[in-house]
């Protein structure tokens, strides 16, 4: 199995069986949650050289959010778009996470998150099944995306989890 394969199969496992909307919902309170009582500078520490920072990753959640948001509601609107990839690295680069304030990083996290919740709430059933081709995933529905970014939540929820408990 690829990598990619692989990466996807571990997020549908987070969100199966489960109210991926709850869990959208929660994801924002969680983070601040975990990160509550730590500085910024503790924040910003990276675990290895290559790795995001806690500061990092949630200005990536943030920002993949900002990318989701277009998603979903190209989808809706033009069922069976071409949806492009992104380099999440250089996106860090060009968007100097390291550099974003993660308190800031993370009410733009909750806003957007907030946003599209109550976008997809309302969704009848017919556009939850509205989709798009993505560069790398090949077709992707609605509640495809939905899932997928449930479990990318999940995903780096843990790995902030790890890092503060390491640091």
């Amino acid at each position: 199995m690829s990598t990619t394969a692989t990466y996807i199969t571990r997020l549908r496992a987070y969100s199966q069986g489960k109210d991926i909307l709850a869990l959208q919902s929660d994801a924002p309170r969680m983070i601040a949650g975990l990160i509550a009582g730590f500085s910024e500078l503790a924040l910003r520490v990276r675990p290895l050289p290559r790795k995001w920072s806690v500061a990092e990753i949630i200005a990536h959640l943030a920002e993949d959010e900002l990318a989701s948001s277009w998603r979903y509601r190209q989808m809706i609107e033009n069922s069976g778009c071409t949806l492009a990839a992104f380099d999440q690295d250089r996106w860090s680069r060009l968007g100097d996470y390291a550099a974003w304030n993660p308190w800031v990083a993370l009410q733009m996290f909750r806003l957007l998150r907030e946003a599209n919740v109550r976008m997809l709430q309302r969704l009848t059933a017919e556009e939850w099944e509205r989709f798009g081709i993505h560069a790398e995933r090949g077709k992707t529905t609605v509640r495809d995306l939905a899932h997928h970014m449930t479990g990318h939540d999940r995903n780096h929820i843990e790995q902030i989890q790890s890092i503060l408990q390491a640091g």
